[in-house]
């Protein structure tokens, strides 16, 4: 470690660097308990890389974190506004957090001991660590103002630097079965509906029966693999680490993970309507294997090159922002 990072580190004030500490602990049973999922499941495979993007996205701000940690942090963030309402609500919503979020990690703690890995157990260990660490990280947040609404807006600050790598671990862990099969069967559903809209517009004939459509070699059917919910969680995941690590603006980082998932969903009717026209040129057996596998990693791939392709349209505003106040201040120079 160099001794910039050494003299960063010592800067930290004790309190902070202790529920800095907690929260790794917090997070690394978290990644211990959701491993078990992906392992076992593939559409949440790409678990394995958010402690590396999370490691990464930390170290990339840690010279934030510490400027914050004296007041010193001047990049602005539209999450902050002054002595607003979220002054006065910040502390009553930090609180709520971590007495919630303690009794939810507890209770999945001890529902897994008792029952094994679970949904339930999952999503509650989740959910408690995501509300105990930013409530953490709230309260041991060091405040250089001397109004409440100084000290207030610095331990927002501060959780605004933190909220992705906590909070992206609801992302890699699986939702409740419940959740989870109403939004399969509702994209199923969707997925064969346009589909069959599209190839009754192009005047080919078909027959759709529930979620299977009847071709003239045979009938394809769309599973729970092809209703897109494997492409949407993995695409979730990287429209919300590229908006975290390429933007600033909250609205524009919001509308990055929406986009995220517009695109994922139709790259995804794109594939369904693609391995539907293989099959009703080539027969229905020949989409399974190589064909349907390629296909489906390559939904993850367009996705990522179309948010790649829509960062800098989004990033533009920030840099002729930028622009225009070292123009002012420029003027403000040659003034004086």
């Amino acid at each position: 470690m160099s001794s910039q990072k050494q003299s960063q580190i010592a800067s930290v004030p004790a309190p902070f660097f202790f529920g800095l500490a907690l929260a790794g602990c917090f997070m690394a049973f978290a990644a211990w308990d959701q491993s078990y999922w992906w392992r076992m499941r593939e559409d949440y495979s790409f678990g394995w890389l958010v402690p590396l993007f999370i490691a990464y996205l930390i170290y990339d701000r840690w010279p934030r974190v510490v400027a914050q940690t004296h007041g010193a942090d001047s990049r602005p963030d539209d999450w902050i506004d002054g002595d607003g309402w979220s002054t006065r609500l910040a502390p009553l919503a930090a609180f709520f957090s971590l007495i919630g979020g303690g009794v939810l990690f507890l209770s999945g703690a001890f529902y897994k001991t008792a029952a094994g890995t679970t949904h339930m157990s999952t999503v509650a260990i989740t959910l408690g660590m995501t509300g105990t660490v930013l409530a953490t990280i709230y309260f041991l947040a060091p405040t250089e103002g001397s109004s409440p609404g100084c000290r207030s807006a610095d331990r927002r600050k501060m959780v605004g630097l933190f909220f992705f790598p906590t909070a992206v671990w609801l992302l890699s862990a699986p939702m409740l079965a419940v959740v989870e099969n109403n939004l399969n069967l509702f994209l199923m559903q969707k997925v064969t509906s346009v589909v069959f809209f599209v190839f009754d517009r192009l005047g080919l004939p078909l027959e759709q029966r529930g979620n299977v459509l009847v071709l003239p070699s045979g009938s394809v059917g769309v599973a729970e693999a092809c209703s897109g919910i494997r492409s949407l969680t993995g695409c979730l995941f990287a429209g919300s680490f590229l908006a975290a690590v390429f933007l600033q603006s909250r609205w524009k980082q919001a509308a990055l993970v929406v986009a995220s998932l517009l695109f994922a969903f139709l790259a995804n009717l794109l594939r369904s309507i693609f391995l539907t026209s293989w099959a009703y040129g080539f027969g229905a057996k020949t989409i399974e294997g190589a064909i349907h596998d390629v296909s489906g990693y390559a939904v993850l791939g367009l996705t990522v090159v179309a948010l790649l392709c829509l960062l800098p349209v989004l990033d533009r505003g920030r840099k002729a922002g930028q622009a225009k106040r070292e123009i002012g201040k420029a003027k403000g120079l040659e003034s004086d």
